[in-house]
């Protein structure tokens, strides 16, 4: 006979699992969403940086690397959303 901990350590490797298994699902959308964070930010630095460097008054370049950093990190997460490019087994 087992000892009465037994079930409840086997119940919390069930939860466990499951939140893992969560987790796992979760994981190339979490990427997304960080892909695009990231590619915005970073586009949207190099705008800032060019703009200092080359003294305008206006940030065009800091907007134009927001556009271009929304652009392309929307167009990755939404491929990653919609399974875009995934290979079928």
């Amino acid at each position: 006979m087992g000892d009465p901990g037994d079930r409840e350590r086997q119940d919390d490797e069930r939860r466990l699992s499951g939140l893992a298994e969560g987790y796992r699902k979760a994981a190339p959308y979490i990427a997304a969403s960080t892909n695009l964070v990231v590619a915005v930010g970073v586009f949207t630095g190099v705008g800032i940086w060019a703009d200092g460097k080359l003294g305008f008054k206006v940030p065009w370049l800091t907007m134009a690397g927001a556009i271009i950093g929304m652009t392309g990190g929307m167009i990755s997460f939404l491929r990653t959303a919609l399974g875009i490019g995934k290979k079928k087994k």
